[in-house]
């Protein structure tokens, strides 16, 4: 597991607070280092004292008040804890609570060492809290050592070094466990925020997609439409069919965005079904209203061209003919796409639609001819259209291609017939 050093510290219970925070406002190192002064003091009024007899070595009992010597300049520590490097405050701790022992035997220092630990194990590398358990452990056995040597009765030096193991092991063990929850916890939330953002750059991909499929063809059709009737004498028969020919295309446009936008902000119906390959007709119109010159050659077989059986699967469960929903739009998408590009390079191009049978497969052709000398200038593309219909293709378990051929332009697609892997 990365060092916690290196992770987003996230909103879980936090470290232990001695005492609730005294006041809002008050940090809360202050509000814990005066609760520990309080605490001393009061144990101290009380006269608790020789907690730690066994460890004492002044010769005669020394009055409670002094254990504060010792209590509060470890609170000097706690409310400089996020100031001073846990591991150099640690050795103080453990310092005052040596002196304290061996001589008062008070409360205070013992709640300094403990929160001090608390904050070292909790802040520390995975490395370091391994070596601070070894050094626990080391301590542990000098306690009983010295143990050992003061008193004869060695049950008695078991005990009180059972009862230092238990308090300074559990404050390692609780500042092990909150430290392992912030780092799952953290790892947890970086999931999630990857998560989120592959989630939006994935929507942001699809509305790309969705968007120039509904739209940039029509915006082509209009810059064609008029940039033809800029560049030409006027004439009033053509203009008025370019003018219909941009009113169209912009009806069309503009009806594609509302439905988008419909769907991006209220969460309206989805757009418009995507064409298949009974509308390639329809497709064949809007590109020679751009200027092309289309044939198209259906060498399918016969059967599955049948209109009434096309209308009726549709009506049944959207499968056209003998191929899958999402073939059929993939496959009109392709010929949508490559007219699209032939209106916007090369207007005024000779182009052919070949649709064939291959073994298992559909073959879609379109190639176009000339047309790179018509009025108005092409229209610089992207390749987005090509690059997003080659991942539709792919996707499907199908080959795509797209490049020049002598004086013209070829694209060729084949789609598997079957269901999609």
């Amino acid at each position: 597991m990365d060092s916690p050093r290196t992770l987003d510290r996230v909103a879980v219970p936090g470290p232990p607070s001695l005492l609730p925070r005294m006041l809002d406002g008050i940090s809360r190192p202050i509000a814990d280092a005066a609760g520990t002064a309080l605490l001393s003091v009061v144990a101290s009024a009380f006269g608790f004292a020789g907690l730690w007899d066994l460890f004492r070595v002044t010769p005669f009992p020394i009055s409670p008040w002094w254990a504060l010597a010792f209590a509060l300049p470890g609170c000097v520590l706690i409310a400089l804890r996020d100031r001073i490097p846990p591991l150099l405050a640690l050795p103080v701790a453990a310092a005052l609570f040596a002196g304290d022992a061996a001589t008062v035997g008070g409360l205070g220092s013992l709640v300094v060492l403990l929160d001090v630990l608390w904050h070292a194990v909790h802040r520390a590398t995975a490395r370091v809290r391994r070596g601070l358990a070894v050094a626990l452990v080391i301590v542990a056995c000098a306690f009983l050592v010295f143990a050992l040597l003061r008193t004869s009765d060695p049950r008695i030096a078991m005990l009180v070094t059972l009862q230092i193991a238990t308090l300074l092991g559990t404050d390692y063990w609780w500042a092990v466990a909150v430290g392992r929850a912030e780092e799952v916890a953290a790892l947890e939330r970086r999931r999630a925020t990857d998560a989120a953002r592959e989630a939006v750059r994935d929507e942001r991909e699809t509305m790309a997609r969705e968007l120039h499929d509904l739209v940039a063809g029509h915006v082509s059709a209009m810059a064609i439409r008029s940039e033809a009737a800029l560049s030409t004498l006027p004439d009033e028969t053509r203009d008025r069919a370019a003018l219909r020919a941009v009113r169209d295309a912009s009806l069309d446009a503009h009806a594609a965005l509302r439905s988008m936008i419909a769907v991006l902000r209220d969460g309206g119906e989805a757009p418009a079904p995507a064409p298949t390959l009974a509308d390639i007709p329809e497709l064949v119109r809007a590109a020679e209203r751009s200027g092309l010159s289309v044939r198209i050659s259906d060498e399918r077989i016969a059967d599955e061209r049948d209109d009434e059986r096309i209308a009726d699967e549709r009506e049944m469960g959207g499968r056209t003919g003998a191929l899958p929903l999402l073939v059929d739009q993939t496959a009109a998408r392709v010929v949508r796409e490559a007219l699209a590009n032939g209106a916007r390079h090369a207007v005024g191009a000779e182009v052919r639609v070949r649709l064939s049978d291959g073994v298992d497969r559909l073959l879609i052709r379109i190639d176009s001819h000339g047309g790179r000398g018509a009025s108005g200038p092409a229209l610089a593309g992207s390749g987005t259209g090509l690059a997003v219909l080659a991942e539709r293709v792919r996707a499907l378990g199908g080959e795509f291609s797209a490049g020049p051929t002598g004086d013209g332009w070829s694209v060729r697609a084949e789609l598997p017939r079957g269901e999609a892997p």
